[in-house]
């Protein structure tokens, strides 16, 4: 029991470490390459995260873009103005997620 519990703690870590920021009305002619190279401006960017809708072929409008720092993520969440295409999108912290009873680390997924 006490074991579970420190596995979940280590996991809830390792996620808090992880500096990922969420993404948000991106527009539909924005690819993967050009979020990602807009956010490289604030450093090295990790992972870059665009999810696609299998029916339309189109993206959702929304991804995730994980930094290899804190400090990188704070720079890109407190520009302004982040325009891609010109169309202003929305950026923040990504919100952490507290495992449930059940889970274990092995059950999450990346983001």
């Amino acid at each position: 029991m006490a074991a579970s519990a420190v596995g979940r703690a280590l996991a809830l870590r390792a996620r808090g470490a992880q500096h990922v920021a969420f993404v948000r009305r991106i527009p539909w002619t924005a690819t993967t390459s050009e979020l990602r190279e807009h956010f490289a401006q604030f450093g090295l960017i990790k992972k870059c995260t665009v999810p696609f809708d299998r029916e339309t072929g189109f993206h959702r409008g929304m991804g995730w873009v994980q930094f290899s720092s804190e400090e990188e993520l704070q720079n890109a969440l407190q520009q302004e103005n982040h325009i891609i295409d010109g169309v202003k999108i929305y950026v923040q912290a990504r919100k952490q997620r507290v495992l449930q009873e059940a889970q274990t680390s092995d059950e999450e997924k990346d983001f």
